[in-house]
């Protein structure tokens, strides 16, 4: 979903004729917040919470692009490739039951939906 919301900022941004950089800034705003999101499947199956989750990255998205296209992006401290590694770093140390599997999370406390 992260990679997604980076995606569709940056879309966002480029389209209505952003700079390149408030287009990187936007990608960087989207994606550092989705860093260390479970993916916790309920009964194996994507309805909850993946589909609620990925309406809400749709809004990260839209916000992200409005921050990156409203402040002085150069005081933006974050920049695209370093949190491109921080999302590497937190996926190795995501343990394995919150990695689509459906075995932590809500894909076990909510077993009765």
């Amino acid at each position: 979903i992260g990679v997604a919301s980076a995606m569709a900022a940056a879309m966002l941004a480029y389209a209505t004729g952003a700079s390149l950089e408030a287009t990187e800034v936007a990608a960087t705003i989207a994606l550092e917040h989705h860093l260390g999101m479970s993916c916790d499947p309920v009964g194996g199956f994507v309805l909850i919470p993946c589909i609620e989750r990925n309406a809400f990255g749709a809004l990260k998205a839209y916000n992200a692009y409005l921050l990156a296209t409203n402040e002085i992006t150069s005081q933006h401290w974050e920049d695209l490739d370093r949190v491109i590694m921080a999302m590497l770093e937190t996926g190795r140390a995501l343990p394995t039951p919150f990695k689509e599997m459906g075995t932590g999370g809500l894909g076990i406390t909510m077993v009765d939906c």
